[in-house]
């Protein structure tokens, strides 16, 4: 393992500083009428603003700190249909068939989501596989359960034991499931170009633009900005993050925190084959990507708190734990950290996100608890949402909807 580190830079993210295209914003200048507020320009906003366009609303998209920020420049972008929480986890939480359904649309959201930046011609996306190992939370056996589980439902995966696993990734663990159909981003470069097709088909967006009081009224919401201005809107969706409005509940969700480097480019050969998404049926879990310069990416070491100075003051020795468990897991790999970064993320019960009306805010929507799986909910809620708002309700929305006691609260 190297021990050198070349111009480390740390609590910045790797997305932060490279090329991305330019969107055009604005300030709100005055009292404003739209079909749906969006409030939130990351990922999920972006997914929302973008598919709400396409069917021919009006959109209007607000963020207090600007386009493409906050938590999703923090993000790893593993693109995996696979939940954080096993099928046959899920599966005694919540019932085979609602467990084969979430994570069925989980793949059909994946696939959806790398068709759609296909459309966009939008660079920086590759499909990988997902290579799942053996951990504390799933052994051995319980990994060919999984993999039997899967393949009742129609998700073909593969399961490697501790020899095959060996010959074929250098790896030394008792088990792996490969399996097929996740895609590798750069979040910010995504979420842009998102932004910027909602805005060729009509969507308006603002930024800076902190909305600081939300009032359902009769027939739409009335936003009002922090500079006075407002948005009247006949739907508003809060796509915010983990950072959830006043007024939504916070029942069966936690806040955590979660740890990431970036590698210095590797030389030729230190890769692992095929390059695949690499993560484990571990709690807390290691996950692992490259980018196409040939860095590698390394996060986890979760920790179950949301305070933003205790979390970037962890930044070090969270860094160090990192590169201990990357060099265990690849040896031949250089371990020099260019970038360390922290973030946070919303998590549920299920780890299954929460998606739909916020219960006692007529006309507003949310959806939180992303958990690991970010970008493959911010798309299922993009679906969901839009969907209820076209008049055209989601098949799976009842999966995601509120808990019961909270929307009856």
């Amino acid at each position: 393992m190297a021990t050198v580190r070349r111009n480390l830079r740390t609590g910045y993210p790797i997305w932060a500083g490279r090329r991305a295209p330019s969107v055009a914003h604005q300030c709100l200048a005055r009292d404003i009428k739209t079909d749906v507020l969006v409030i939130g320009a990351g990922i999920t906003g972006a997914m929302i603003a973008d598919a709400l366009s396409a069917t021919g609303l009006d959109v209007a998209v607000a963020d207090r700190r600007g386009l493409a920020k906050g938590s999703t420049v923090a993000s790893t972008a593993l693109v995996q249909y696979e939940i954080d929480t096993p099928l046959i986890r899920l599966t005694r939480k919540i019932g085979k068939a609602n467990a084969v359904r979430a994570w069925r649309r989980s793949h059909l959201a994946v696939a959806g989501l790398a068709a759609r930046f296909d459309e966009l011609k939008l660079t920086d996306v590759t499909r990988r596989n997902s290579l799942y190992l053996a951990g504390n939370v799933l052994g051995r056996n319980a990994l060919e359960h999984e993999h039997q589980a899967r393949k009742a439902a129609g998700l073909p995966s593969r399961f490697l034991d501790r020899k095959s696993l060996r010959d074929e990734f250098g790896i030394a663990r008792a088990a792996a499931l490969v399996s097929h159909g996740s895609v590798v981003i750069d979040p910010r470069k995504a979420t842009l170009a998102l932004l910027q097709a909602a805005a060729i088909q009509g969507a308006a967006l603002f930024a800076p633009a902190d909305i600081v009081n939300v009032a359902p009224q009769r027939g739409g919401v009335v936003a009002t900005v922090d500079n006075g201005y407002r948005i009247r809107c006949r739907h508003l969706v809060f796509a915010t993050g983990y950072e959830l409005p006043h007024g939504v509940p916070r029942r069966h969700h936690k806040i955590n925190s979660t740890w990431a480097i970036a590698t210095v480019p590797q030389r030729r050969g230190a890769l692992w084959p095929g390059e695949c998404c690499v993560w484990e049926a571990a709690d807390p879990y290691l996950y692992v990507r490259t980018t196409p310069d040939g860095r590698v990416i390394c996060g986890g070491g979760d920790q179950e708190f949301s305070d933003d100075e205790r979390r970037d003051a962890l930044i070090g020795r969270k860094t160090a734990m990192l590169r201990r468990k990357l060099h265990r897991l690849f040896p031949k790999l250089d371990t020099s950290v260019e970038f360390a970064w922290a973030g946070a993320f919303g998590e549920t019960t299920t780890g299954l996100p929460i998606i739909g009306p916020v219960p006692g805010m007529p006309r507003c929507w949310t959806a939180l608890g992303y958990g690991g799986n970010g970008t493959t909910y911010a798309a299922i809620a993009a679906d969901v949402i839009t969907g209820a708002i076209a008049g055209r309700p989601d098949v799976d929305a009842d999966l995601y909807r509120f808990p019961a006691h909270d929307a009856a609260s």
